[in-house]
């Protein structure tokens, strides 16, 4: 197969290489505290073989990804959820199994491929955590520098996982948008690749391998609801970028019903749907670290997808989103950081408007170790 980079925006066509991360011309229309302008997205040309895998669909050859055993995460059949919920064709994608407890560890590794083929040493990123921690030890396994900006705020458990992976870790007095600041004008300066999520192309390629396994895994089929917590609006972008890959190549006749999910203390992409567009930002505020931000890099990307495939969003608290949390680990023994139990909030909070019959797949992102201070918070303690 034949790749090249496509504007999400006004479709002008780029060689992949690694200096080009976003359309000039759409990237000259940035307003400051908006989503990033001019989002770059991989088309593929040909087609895959017969008994294609996701990799077959990446833009990058098998042989340069690292030894990590990154992607193929279970899909669990909660029988005691189901039963409870009346919900029979109820799915769990648990990519908090993935090996630095995130799905973040697909953008990861594609990027880190990438690095490797074109002989890049050292990769950059700023991450509320995940993202940060998820580059650091596929980069370990990769052989490469990693250069991680961090919140001050971001989880301690997050924070350990980068230090022992051997990142080279700069902490930011501020939020992510003041990270994400500091990284970009780091590179401005030296060497390096931007692992940046939205600002690089290949890290929305990356996460869309997680819709091609759930295609896969439910028989080659597509669910009929797919449920996302969303944040900077990567994740789902990477979910909507997979099944309109199956549907060019024939393999899906249809789009499954995206359900964006966010938390009521950062919701943008919530309120452009509602309003059509971003205005501007509010200071975020949520248990859920990993979805927390003001300005959301991919919102643009996310906010054309969902209107185009006619996508829905719902909003959810953080008392729903810890009660979520605990209800999913008692109900089925699966155990998930806040930023992925609001996608199961979200799922409880629409369940009665669903039609029992439907299959629905909710998007488990990370591992409940990864903030064990928002899971003790409501429990009583021996």
């Amino acid at each position: 197969m034949r790749f090249h980079y496509r504007c999400s925006e006004c479709g002008k066509d780029y060689t992949i290489t690694p200096e080009r991360m976003r359309c000039d011309r759409c990237a000259a229309q940035q307003q400051p505290k908006r989503p990033l302008r001019g989002l770059l997205e991989v088309v593929a040309a040909g087609r895959p073989p017969a008994d294609w895998q996701p990799l077959d669909l990446l833009p990058v050859e098998r042989r340069w990804f690292p030894a990590i055993p990154v992607g193929n995460t279970p899909m669990w059949q909660p029988e005691r959820l189901r039963q409870e919920l009346a919900f029979p064709g109820l799915f769990l994608k648990d990519d908090g199994l993935n090996p630095t407890g995130s799905l973040k560890d697909r953008a990861s590794w594609l990027v880190a491929a990438f690095a490797r083929r074109h002989g890049i040493r050292r990769v950059a990123v700023a991450s509320t955590g995940n993202a940060g921690s998820s580059m650091a030890g596929v980069g370990a396994a990769a052989g490469l520098e990693v250069r991680l900006y961090l919140p001050a705020s971001a989880p301690p458990a997050k924070l350990a996982q980068s230090l022992q992976y051997g990142a080279d870790v700069q902490k930011v007095a501020g939020t992510y948008d003041e990270a994400f600041a500091e990284c970009i004008e780091y590179l401005r300066h030296h060497e390096g690749l931007s692992r940046n999520t939205g600002y690089n192309p290949l890290t929305i390629e990356g996460k869309k391998t997680v819709a091609l396994e759930i295609f896969r895994q439910l028989g080659d089929a597509v669910p009929d609801y797919v449920f996302v917590s969303s944040g900077d609006g990567v994740i789902i972008s990477g979910v909507y970028k997979g099944f309109e890959d199956l549907l060019q190549l024939g393999f899906a006749e249809r789009m499954p019903h995206v359900v964006c999910v966010q938390a009521e203390g950062s919701a943008a992409i919530a309120r452009a749907v509602e309003h059509g567009d971003f205005g501007p930002p509010a200071a975020s505020d949520t248990v859920a670290d990993s979805i927390s931000v003001d300005v959301p890099a991919g919102g643009y990307f996310a906010l054309s997808r969902l209107k185009r495939h006619a996508g829905s969003t719902v909003v959810v608290g953080d008392d729903e989103i810890l009660g979520a949390q605990r209800r999913l680990a008692a109900g089925s023994g699966c155990f998930v950081e806040p930023a992925a139990a609001a996608a199961f909030a979200g799922f409880l909070r629409r369940r009665e408007a669903l039609a029992r019959e439907s299959r629905v797949v909710v998007l488990l992102t990370g591992n409940g170790l990864k903030d064990i201070d928002a899971a003790t918070r409501g429990l009583e303690r021996p």
